[in-house]
């Protein structure tokens, strides 16, 4: 089943109903998410501590993606799967737990970059729902073969394929609307383009977040 926006949900503050206008939204309001920050604060140290531990790792494994070469192309599909995952996990953590850093990272990004971050986000988001689940892996995926050494060459030159409108039918309206925006982004921002240029922007721009948000604590 594809994850998708519910077309509502309930403050975890104050319980109000509110349409999120992110994925991962908790509250109605700052002032909902300030109060509840204020009520549910754990130890800053752990709060600290792991996140620098999801960020190191979703750097360990994006650096290894973009030094990878293979001939085999069932593992490098897997490693693009894993540096997905976690880039989609970090920026859901990020987005859920310190939305401030989060939009002061993209604050401080001028206009045309600001919005190339967030379609890269989108679409990520949109290969997380679909690559491996609705779609194969080599439906998203055109490796890029060295000459005389077919597989061979460098993971992070292999692009990212155009693909199709995707069915989203059974989805219900605002689910639908949702998708078709992350869809729209990837093929704006990640089609055509090599994967390892999509992980560096997205992982630069975490760690950028990440520390505004370490900083904070």
């Amino acid at each position: 089943m594809v994850t998708v926006v519910i077309d509502t949900r309930n403050c975890d503050q104050c319980g109000a109903l509110f349409t999120p206008r992110r994925e991962h939204a908790r509250f109605c309001s700052a002032r909902c998410r300030v109060a509840w920050n204020r009520q549910n604060t754990s130890e800053p140290a752990v709060d600290a501590s792991a996140l620098d531990w999801t960020i190191a790792a979703m750097r360990e494994t994006t650096d290894r993606l973009l030094r990878a070469r293979s001939w085999d192309q069932p593992h490098a599909f897997a490693a693009i799967s894993e540096a997905v995952w976690w880039v989609t996990m970090v920026d859901a953590t990020l987005v859920r737990y310190h939305p401030d850093a989060y939009d002061a990272a993209l604050a401080s990004q001028d206009a045309q970059e600001r919005a190339v971050i967030e379609g890269t986000f989108g679409g990520l988001r949109f290969v997380r729902n679909w690559m491996g689940y609705h779609l194969d892996h080599a439906a998203f995926i055109r490796p890029r073969p060295s000459p005389g050494s077919p597989g061979a060459g460098p993971v992070a030159a292999w692009t990212w394929r155009s693909l199709p409108k995707p069915v989203l039918a059974l989805l219900p309206e605002r689910g639908q609307e949702w998708e078709m925006t992350r869809y729209r982004e990837y093929q704006a921002r990640l089609a055509g383009q090599p994967v390892g240029e999509t992980f560096r922007r997205a992982a630069a721009f975490l760690r950028l977040a990440s520390d505004g948000s370490l900083s904070r604590t």
